[in-house]
């Protein structure tokens, strides 16, 4: 049961940004961004941040930057701005034009910084970090004045210029705003604009001694840049007082921008934190950023989410003023309805057990004859047409479509009972070889001649249709089974550390065979084997054929509603 978009929740920024229109705010301009720290890979998290912006600014005839805020030169790279880039063009939002990046303003932020010095309202403090955190107080406790608060402009202008020029070591000081120590919102209890960094920038280089921080640099690259609606996650709530007192101490270029919060998406069995992620790639817990266990983008990607379902189930969520966490199955549930309509149909067989059929023809060499059947390449696309699968005596059946014992209301293959295969014939089980140690390594059966399509001529019915490979023409491939990377709905509820709730045995490899047109697709196309699921195609390090379970074939999400329900 694929979501109803009949249902979609509300977007209250799109109600916001109509009402700015009516109102002529801004002078009737929508100008957004997505702002990315270039300190990792974008995650799921992120879709809804990138879709919003660009969705709103397309809506109302505007534009939306790509900013990268890269005002921390420890841990930033060039290589996660061109990741960033890669993954947004796949979702779906290519940059409009060149990138921007907040340290193109770090000559203007540096410039405005000395105008708040002069003005009285910035000063250098000489305290350690912990003294500075410790006299923030807290949340119903006073915060106590550094004993350079206030220092002489003279001589604030002063060392913050020697800061500039590099003359101190890392942290001897820092550049702080002169608000209010006194203030209940902690962000505004003096917060800090400047610390000194010695580190060697990646755009920069070594040309600055000291760094914005992100409170500072962040409002007044929006201003710059004259964006209008400045759209952040709630936990920037308590920031957007300090974004304004900035940015109407300041000789702006443009309007003021105007901050809005929006809740942050949120899924189950799933964490975003950029440090967390990276401790399970540095842990050997996943095997690299584009494990399709990970939220990144480039690791739905390689699992095969389509961008279109990703992009189509940011809307359907909405946009809200309060965090929620969504089902992962309702996430999937979109993925799914999706490939269901894209993905072509093929045969696997992921734990294969050879069927021998004792009464089919063989040539004149005793090999077993070679048929090809035609099979639907995708029921939900008409123009998808057929494709030839070759048949022939010697097959590969899953493993769990065999038993000797049959449990009660067990309708594959047994001896005695007769089943289709698909497209092709009916068999009846005769006998079975096993191991020494009692399992079944051989099924033997006799096939029905007459029953060449799937179907009967006298009419009888079967109840059970299974896939197959055949034997001599199957390809090997690898086949990754994927289950929660976290077991948990909401990873470390119960510890207060997500890695307590990881599942080891998230990841199940296979040697499986596969139909002979699944040897080369390309990588990144997503197929669905026949009663197991849509796979998205890889290849090993070694070039061969490798299949990521991207999603089943069962709708979980739609029995979560019955449940809910109820």
């Amino acid at each position: 049961m694929a979501p109803d978009p009949d249902n979609a929740a509300g977007n209250f920024i799109r109600d916001l940004i109509a009402d700015d229109q009516q109102q002529n705010t801004f002078g009737g301009r929508v100008h957004t961004r997505f702002p990315p720290e270039p300190n990792g890979y974008l995650h799921v998290g992120h879709a809804k941040a990138i879709s919003l912006n660009n969705e709103l600014a397309q809506e109302f005839g505007g534009d939306c930057n790509l900013r990268f805020d890269d005002t921390n030169p420890d841990t930033e790279d060039m290589a996660f701005v061109e990741a960033a880039i890669e993954d947004l063009t796949w979702f779906g939002y290519p940059p409009s034009g060149d990138p921007l990046y907040a340290s193109d303003y770090f000559d203007q932020l540096y410039t405005w910084a000395e105008g708040l010095v002069e003005a009285g309202l910035a000063y250098v403090d000489e305290q350690d970090g912990d003294t500075i955190s410790a006299q923030r107080g807290g949340f119903g406790q006073p915060g106590v004045e550094s004993p350079h608060r206030d220092r002489p402009v003279a001589e604030n202008l002063d060392l913050l210029r020697r800061m500039r020029a590099g003359d101190f070591a890392d942290n001897a000081m820092v550049l702080r705003a002169k608000i209010d120590m006194q203030h209940e919102n902690m962000q505004l209890r003096d917060p800090i604009m400047y610390r000194i960094r010695h580190g060697h920038h990646y755009r920069t280089g070594d040309e600055w001694s000291i760094y914005p921080t992100y409170d500072w640099a962040h409002g007044q690259s929006d201003a710059i840049e004259g964006i209008t609606h400045s759209l952040c996650t709630l936990e920037f709530d308590s920031h957007r007082p300090l974004y304004d007192w900035f940015l109407e101490h300041l000789p702006l270029p443009s309007d003021q921008p105007r901050q809005t919060e929006f809740a942050r998406l949120e899924l189950t069995h799933t964490i975003t934190s950029k440090r967390k992620l990276a401790q399970l790639v540095a842990d050997g817990v996943v095997d690299g950023w584009d494990d399709p266990r990970l939220p990144t983008l480039r690791a739905l990607r390689r699992r095969g989410y389509p961008p279109s379902a990703l992009r189509e189930f940011t809307e359907f969520i909405g946009v809200a003023r309060t965090n929620s966490r969504h089902e992962i199955e309702l996430l999937e549930s979109f993925v799914r309805t999706e490939l269901n309509r894209t993905a072509l149909r093929r045969l696997a067989v992921l734990r294969p057990l050879r069927l021998v059929i004792t009464n089919w023809p063989t040539d004149e060499a005793g090999n077993p004859v070679v048929e090809y059947v035609d099979l639907v390449n995708n029921p939900e696309d008409s123009d998808a047409g057929t494709r030839q699968v070759p048949f022939s005596g010697e097959l590969y059946i899953e493993h769990d479509d065999f038993k000797l014992d049959p449990p009660p209301k067990y309708y594959r293959l047994t001896p005695g009972r007769e089943v289709r295969l698909r497209g092709a014939y009916f068999v009846t089980a005769t006998d079975a070889v096993t191991d020494d140690a009692g399992n079944v390594i051989e099924v033997r059966a006799t096939y029905d001649p007459d029953t060449r399509g799937g179907s009967s001529p006298d009419g009888r019915k079967v109840k059970s249709t299974m896939h197959w490979v055949s034997a001599a023409e199957a390809v090997d491939a690898t086949v990754a089974l994927y289950e929660r990377l976290f077991s948990a709905e909401v990873p470390g509820a119960d510890t207060g550390d997500p890695f307590d709730d990881l599942d080891p045995n998230s990841r199940e490899l296979l040697a499986a065979k596969v139909e002979p047109a699944l040897a080369e697709v390309p990588a990144g196309d997503v197929v669905q084997f026949e009663r197991l699921g849509y796979f998205a195609a890889d290849r090993t390090a070694d070039g061969a054929p490798l299949f990521h379970r991207t999603v089943g074939l069962r709708d979980e999400w739609a029995n979560i509603q019955k449940r809910q329900n109820r």
